[in-house]
């Protein structure tokens, strides 16, 4: 009895053995979509507990991991022009592109360029963070930002899926060693402030992360250009700040000039420091934008061209009441937004010698969905803070952030006009390359890099892959810097391993240009979609009689920059989104009123 006794306690050891054997087992399999095996945009399903299956579906490929072209797909790749032929033939023989912007060829030119990029985001959206796979909760749920990638697996053994390390890098190291500025160094472009502000009052109307719930949650309503960040994004902020008369929106005078009214006269919830002067906090439709005065002066401009369009239309339809004058105002102010952001900030951004144009009916006969929907790859790739420069330059002046952040005494200080001629002089960063933040600005990129690993964000190849670029094989090849690649090296350990934001923001810049390949080729396509998809360029609302008439029309076709500034300040200060190119522009002047 007592040797059975034994046998069985060795016996049921051994079952537990072979239990705990066979568990480990199980947990030893990883997922093989981990290692994002389908190529072409292929798909990857799961099946059974070791396998998977690449749904080729339209992609152009076939076999296993959709690596195999067709034979018209093999055709066009073969003639296919790589993304570096295609931008240096854009931006130089400076005398073939001035035969091309006047001729019928711009047209046709600039119809391939929209099409090209914006069928590289799909419509409807796929993914979100909470699916990765395609659902009707990922169409139909938009407090969610899309995604062009789903999430890494959950089950992955490593934070970037099979590759790199098993604890990716302290997000401040990450800030300190590769983003820190050392020295600043300016856009070669020749980009300005005046393009730096431009780009943050432009985004924040459809970048609104909800910060304090982690998964890729957005709390702008709207996907796209819709003016929230000059009207609010509900209508209860929409309403306070409307004078409710003549479709106009509320302002105070200051010198008898037109500015934002303050929080106290319409009590609109905006974010300013505790014990900020009641009569320096003023009520704008983006709740943050009291932080710089560079947001707060495109606040400025837009309200007053709010108003002087408003003057128009009323003249022109006297028999309108109030909510019709708001409602087309803002329609034709929409437009006005697109058409400058197309043809001088993306035209700046590019460096094309092609001359965009925006004319949606361009894509009239074109496949094209009016719709749009903000990917959280959007929203990490454009944290644009390199831009920033070491302090700020106006009127002879030099202030310093201490001075200049949350200070909208500035705004009325110097006046538009001088803040505008001082931010189209004034050098931006350069974007791309690395160590050229602002130590004021890390701070962001630390929270940009907690959000992506948060949402599980894909790697910066997989990213190249879909945007149909060769991924990099080498820390070196990316950065084309020896330390900066064995910084990144030691930390990451695979280049397949490296984030994202990470990756956009190393890469190596092309010649004299503000930023490197993939920031182009990824952002172009995210942006003209959701220019284009916006409803305005829809053949249902592109007609005259939408802006109220031709003259509405046209204050939508022919709007610039400079417009934009110049019919609503006393005086004409230099107003671009670069900076002087002659000497000329570089004097100062007189104040003008001439266009």
């Amino acid at each position: 009895m007592k040797e059975f006794g034994v046998l069985s306690i060795w016996l049921l050891i051994y079952l537990f053995l072979l239990q705990s054997s066979s568990c480990a087992e199980d947990l030893s399999v990883v997922n093989p979509c981990c290692s994002y095996p389908c190529q072409s945009s292929g798909v990857c399903v799961r099946v059974g507990v070791d396998g998977y299956e690449c749904d080729c579906t339209r992609t152009g490929f076939s076999g296993v991991n959709c690596t195999v072209p067709d034979f018209w797909t093999g055709v066009g790749l073969w003639l296919k022009p790589s993304p570096t032929t295609v931008h240096f033939f854009l931006t130089h023989f400076q005398w073939f592109w001035a035969i091309i912007n006047n001729s019928f060829l711009r047209d046709t030119i600039m119809r391939l360029v929209l099409t090209v990029r914006s069928d590289l985001i799909p419509s409807p959206p796929t993914y979100n963070t909470k699916y990765g796979y395609l659902s009707w909760e990922s169409y139909y749920n938009i407090s969610y930002y899309t995604r062009l990638l789903p999430a890494v697996p959950e089950d992955c053994p490593l934070p970037m899926g099979t590759k790199g390390k098993a604890t990716l890098p302290d997000p401040k190291v990450l800030a300190e060693k590769f983003f820190r500025r050392r020295k600043f160094r300016p856009d070669p472009q020749g980009t300005n402030l005046m393009f730096a502000f431009m780009a943050q009052h432009f985004t924040h109307q459809f970048f609104k992360t909800k910060h304090d719930v982690s998964g890729g949650f957005t709390k702008a309503l709207g996907h796209g250009v819709d003016a929230s960040n000059i009207y609010g994004d509900n209508l209860e902020r929409q309403l306070q700040l409307r004078f409710l008369k003549d479709g106009k929106l509320k302002y105070q005078l200051v010198k008898g000039e037109v500015y934002p009214p303050t929080v106290s006269e319409v009590p609109v919830h905006m974010v300013y420091p505790e014990g900020f002067p009641p009569e320096q906090r003023l009520a704008i439709g983006q709740e943050v934008f009291g932080i710089l005065p560079g947001l707060t002066m495109y606040a400025t401009i837009w309200l007053r061209e709010h108003n002087r369009v408003c003057d128009i239309l009323k003249a022109e339809h006297p028999t309108w009441d109030d909510e019709q004058l708001f409602q087309t105002t803002r329609l034709i102010i929409i437009g006005e937004i697109i058409n400058i952001i197309i043809e001088e900030y993306v035209q700046q951004l590019s460096g094309y010698l092609l001359d965009l144009k925006f004319d949606p009916s361009l894509l009239f006969s074109s496949r094209f969905q009016y719709s749009n929907r903000i990917a959280l790859e959007f929203c990490q790739i454009y944290h644009w803070h390199p831009l920033m420069p070491d302090s700020f330059l106006i009127d002879g002046e030099e202030i310093p952030y201490s001075q200049f952040i949350y200070n909208t005494s500035l705004l009325m200080h110097y006046g538009v006009e001088k803040l505008v001629d001082a931010f189209s002089r004034q050098p931006a960063g350069q974007i791309g390359g690395g160590q050229n933040s602002h130590e004021v600005v890390l701070k962001v990129a630390e929270m940009v890099i907690r959000e992506s690993r948060a949402a599980r964000v894909r790697p910066f190849n997989e990213y190249r892959k879909r945007f149909n670029l060769k991924p990099y094989t080498s820390f070196y090849e990316l950065t084309g810097d020896t330390d900066m690649a064995r910084g990144l090296e030691e930390l990451y350990g695979d280049i397949d391993a490296v984030e994202l934001y990470i990756g956009v923001l190393m890469e190596k810049t092309r010649p004299n240009a503000i930023f490197g390949e993939s920031m182009v080729e990824m952002g172009a396509p995210f942006s003209l979609k959701g220019l284009m998809g916006n409803p305005i360029c829809s053949p249902e609302y592109w007609k005259p009689s939408t802006f109220g008439g031709e003259m509405g029309f046209n204050i939508v076709k022919t709007s610039t920059l400079k417009k934009l500034v110049c019919l609503n300040t006393k005086w004409c200060p230099y107003v671009d989104f670069h900076v002087p190119r002659n000497e000329e522009e570089k004097k100062p002047k007189e104040p003008t009123t001439e266009l």
